[in-house]
């Protein structure tokens, strides 16, 4: 599996991004070296949403789409119900 993700940094400023490990991921973003430059510069990261999809393509596009939104679009995605269905 692999999931799409939307942080919320420090200076409350939003990040996406995809994975197939959340959990470690999430930690590399706020603990390692390896985490993205943007999120190391704005830590601590906090996990606001997540999608789940069952391959990489469809998680990278729906990263793509999500990067290209406005701040409050990505927001109206964080506040709305989630869905459990994999995509």
């Amino acid at each position: 599996m692999y999931a799409v993700y939307i942080l919320e940094c420090a200076d409350k400023t939003l990040y996406a991004g995809s994975t197939n490990d959340l959990k470690k991921r999430l930690r590399q973003h706020n603990e390692s070296k390896q985490g993205a430059h943007y999120t190391k510069i704005r830590r601590p990261v906090t996990l606001k949403y997540s999608e789940q999809f069952r391959t990489l393509g469809r998680a990278r596009a729906r990263e793509a789409e999500i990067k290209r939104w406005s701040r409050e679009k990505k927001l109206e995605l964080i506040r709305r119900p989630r869905q459990s269905a994999k995509k």
